[in-house]
């Protein structure tokens, strides 16, 4: 029995819109990493990217439970001796809540060229609009 290899021509891309509104973070952030790998289709492959494109709107209203927001720690490095920083995952939610949610679910998928092709097909945005109505996004509802 032969394994089978989704062609490029057989991969359709859908468009998801994940309201993010009051729902906890990892569990959300976990739905999405599954619809951008393509884990929902029946032609998933694990070394291709067969997923869907996910749009992530009121990013700033995703919450943490328990006080795991202020003890997280977010590091950074500059590459200069002495030039690592941190920021507890609280004040980055606050200073820029796209790019919290979107390390967040950057986490959760696999590392390498295939995951860097697999992150540009997510977009997040802070509040309740975005820019990609043309593409017909379908809400997509995430089990609270």
């Amino acid at each position: 029995m032969k394994t089978y290899t989704p062609k490029a021509s057989e991969i359709t891309r859908e468009w998801h819109v994940v309201d993010a509104e009051g729902m906890i973070i990892g569990r959300m952030a976990t739905e999405v990493a599954s619809l951008l790998r393509g884990k929902h289709k029946p032609t998933y492959s694990p070394h291709i990217d067969t997923g869907d494109h996910v749009i992530i709107v009121n990013a700033d209203k995703v919450i943490m439970s328990g006080d795991k927001a202020n003890k997280k720690q977010i590091y950074r490095h500059s590459g200069y001796p002495g030039g690592i920083k941190s920021e507890s995952f609280a004040k980055m939610l606050q200073r820029k809540p796209a790019d919290a949610v979107r390390r967040t679910v950057k986490g959760m998928l696999p590392k390498g060229s295939l995951g860097r092709q697999q992150m540009t097909k997510l977009k997040v945005y802070a509040g309740p609009d975005h820019p990609h109505q043309a593409q017909n996004p379908q809400p997509f509802e995430i089990k609270r």
